[in-house]
């Protein structure tokens, strides 16, 4: 059984959130925490379109690949499989909240995760070095509130019946 399963949101899922997803894994691999599963969606999203040109290079540089990633929208099926999800917009996160309100409880923007209120900008259609300021404010949000996204994710894994044994 695979361990808890965290979600990342931004608008069209190919340039904030696919890098999330992409630093949080690795952060938890290197954690040892192999068994947790991230993945990524938009609420905004049409289905299988590939990350931003800029999103790839930059994590290509960190030794990350994301060339495959397809986007996805924000679905019912999806939440119920995850046990956090991190917003990367205040509007993202009321949006979902709003449409789905069972999940209310286990939605966050990423910045709430370090006690910080706003929202990553989004670089869509920007420069390289705009790239580069989300792509940095992402890692160092996930850096920083990592220990409070295991322990978030791990909570809500275990009352929805996980196994335990992660």
């Amino acid at each position: 059984m695979s361990g808890p399963r965290i979600l990342v949101v931004c608008t069209a899922n190919i340039c904030r959130s696919p890098v999330g997803e992409a630093l949080l894994r690795d952060h938890l691999q290197k954690a040892g925490l192999v068994d947790w599963v991230v993945s990524s969606a938009g609420t905004w999203a049409s289905p299988g379109h590939l990350a931003s040109q800029f999103s790839v290079i930059l994590l290509d540089e960190r030794g990350l690949d994301i060339q495959a990633h397809r986007s996805q929208p924000v679905t019912e099926p999806l939440l119920q499989q995850c046990d956090l999800v991190l917003c990367m917009e205040t509007a993202h996160q009321k949006e979902l909240r709003e449409a789905f309100p069972a999940h209310r409880a286990k939605i966050y923007t990423l910045r709430q995760v370090v006690d910080e209120r706003g929202s990553v900008r989004d670089p869509y259609g920007g420069s390289r070095r705009q790239y580069e300021r989300m792509v940095a404010e992402v890692e160092l949000l996930i850096e920083a509130g990592f220990s409070r996204i295991q322990t978030l994710a791990w909570e809500n894994y275990q009352k929805r019946g996980g196994d335990g044994s992660s």
